[in-house]
């Protein structure tokens, strides 16, 4: 990615290259599951999986038990 605009207002902040690639690919398809997380309904295992591993890292993050 060249010509890349860095954003240093208060909301949504410029991701690494990196991660957004990974993104990208995981979007397309989740690992171990053939197909993409929009594709999953809102109760599936993975998609649910996504969502408790994320508020697991933001309660870290946060340092709220």
């Amino acid at each position: 990615m060249t010509d890349r605009v860095y954003n240093f207002a208060a909301g949504p902040a410029v991701l690494p290259v990196q991660v957004l690639e990974e993104a990208q690919r995981d979007l397309a398809c989740m690992p171990g599951s053939g197909m993409s997380l929009l594709e999953m309904s809102h109760r599936s295992k993975p998609v649910i999986q996504v969502i408790e591993a994320a508020e697991e890292g933001i309660r870290n993050l946060a340092g709220i038990p």
